[in-house]
């Protein structure tokens, strides 16, 4: 497995802890539709949420959370679209990003948690 593959899976791990923290109730992780994903599903009070997480080891080319752009954001869209229809959700959404900066000097993971990080437009 890729190193960079490890640190995605690792991060994966480190948002669902931080979010279950926060008072987060998972529903899924990973959830596919056709080549569209959505790393986590989550329920905060009543509102579905979908959570993008972006685990990176180093910031040279920027901040995890920087890595969800708008073609990003679209595909999240379209994801989080089809799980609603799937689940004939009629509730409030909402889309946060879980930003993970992984230090291999001190083995530590440095989490931001933004909430409404974006909203479909």
């Amino acid at each position: 497995m890729s190193n960079s593959l490890q640190t995605g899976i690792q991060g994966e791990e480190v948002a669902v802890q931080l979010l279950k923290q926060q008072g987060y109730r998972i529903r899924c992780r990973n959830w596919r539709y056709k080549n569209l994903e959505i790393d986590v599903i989550a329920e905060e009070r009543d509102i579905l949420v979908f959570v993008e997480v972006k685990t990176r080891a180093d910031a040279a080319y920027g901040m995890p959370y920087e890595f969800v752009d708008a073609a990003k954001q679209a595909k999240l869209v379209r994801a989080a679209n089809q799980y609603i229809a799937a689940n004939r959700y009629g509730g409030e959404i909402r889309f946060d990003v879980v930003s993970i900066l992984y230090s291999k000097e001190n083995n530590r993971y440095n989490t931001r948690l933004i909430r409404d990080a974006f909203w479909p437009g």
